[in-house]
């Protein structure tokens, strides 16, 4: 893509207009050269650059940083920054997004092996939503992704990434080194999600490796195929959300470590015995008192109140009664019925069914 080339001078505010006219010097000498069509942007005052910059996109801001050392040093003085939050997506195709403010406009950078791809740019709308993908082609597409990393975070001066996505059976001879890169390079992602294409391969060591060194400050979620029951993977603490798929290896002593607000677990080990024994913690405010949701495997309420709650203080909620719940991925649904238990602080967590599982809102 071009660096751009034009000035919309229409589209800027009165005040940022005001300081154009400081420079109107430079618009004259470019109206008596008919032959010039390129704008003098850094001759401008910096106020009028930032409001330009404002009606760019962050891939051509990228490229105006680009075009030379002081074009870069402006590019990095600009104050609005903050609304863009940066993605890291390490696939097959590497990915490195800039969103806008509610993800309504979204650049992304792919990295590519396939050189008649280099330079496309493809952009789409849907809903008032705009995305814009760039194909940078290398040799290495992983050192060159790490490249472009540092320099969207430099030149956008961002040290947390929003959304880190990593599947670990991709470029596995490179993840030690690629999650080296991250931890010197990054301070701590929002979000982290942790795949694997192939369910027979083993990814628990860099599983464990990367948990080890990076620091997940809202949301985890591992859609791993976990081979090892005894496998002993740090779980960050002070999380909103935990979604474990295949959480065989989570025992009783790792359910009471853990302190997210909200806990998902897909297959686990946790036998009625010790849910019995934790639903008695949590209503004595003994563990987990941020808890917000549990969500976990169960055949039947029936079996819930049968063998977890058989002696533990309960009601059974009529059915006509209609209560608007937490319930997956933080969203809110209205619940009818269900189970209750009460904890000592008055604190009320309902027992329901949902999807292929079953779950404890606190409200």
């Amino acid at each position: 893509m071009n660096p751009l080339k034009q000035l919309p001078i229409l589209r800027l505010p009165f005040r940022a207009m005001e300081e154009v006219s400081k420079g109107m010097h430079s618009i004259i000498k470019m109206i008596s050269d008919r032959r010039k069509k390129k704008f003098p942007i850094l001759c401008l005052p910096l106020l009028a650059i930032e409001e330009i910059f404002k009606t760019m996109h962050p891939i051509e801001i990228i490229n105006f940083s680009m075009i030379s050392k002081r074009a870069k040093a402006i590019t990095k003085n600009m104050t609005f920054y903050s609304k863009y939050a940066i993605d890291l997506g390490i696939y097959e195709t590497m990915e490195i997004a800039i969103n806008g403010t509610n993800d309504l406009v979204s650049c992304i950078y792919l990295m590519i092996s396939n050189e008649k791809m280099d330079g496309k740019v493809e952009e789409c709308e849907n809903n008032g939503f705009i995305q814009r993908k760039v194909y940078k082609y290398s040799k290495d597409p992983v050192e060159e992704w790490k490249q472009v990393c540092k320099y969207v975070l430099d030149i956008f001066k961002r040290q947390t990434i929003d959304v880190l996505g990593v599947v670990l059976d991709v470029f596995v001879d490179q993840n030690v080194a690629i999650i080296d890169f991250l931890r010197t390079n990054v301070k701590s992602v929002n979000a982290c999600n942790v795949l694997q294409w192939e369910e027979e391969n083993d990814v628990d060591e860099h599983a464990a490796y990367l948990l080890e060194n990076i620091k997940i400050n809202n949301e985890l979620r591992s859609d791993l195929d976990t081979k090892n029951v005894n496998f002993d993977m740090k779980i960050p603490k002070n999380l909103k959300e935990l979604y474990i798929k295949k959480a065989d290896w989570i025992g009783y002593e790792k359910l009471l470590e853990i302190d997210s607000a909200q806990v998902t677990f897909g297959t686990n080990r946790i036998s009625n015995k010790e849910l019995n024994s934790f639903f008695k913690k949590w209503m004595a405010m003994e563990t987990h008192l941020n808890l917000e949701l549990l969500a976990f495997e169960l055949k039947s309420l029936e079996d819930l109140r049968l063998f977890v709650l058989h002696d533990i203080p309960h009601e059974v909620v009529d059915e006509g009664v209609k209560r608007t719940l937490i319930t997956y991925d933080d969203e809110t649904e209205e619940i009818s019925g269900g189970i209750d238990i009460k904890r000592i602080d008055g604190r009320t967590a309902t027992f329901f069914a949902q999807y292929d599982g079953f779950l404890m809102s606190v409200h």
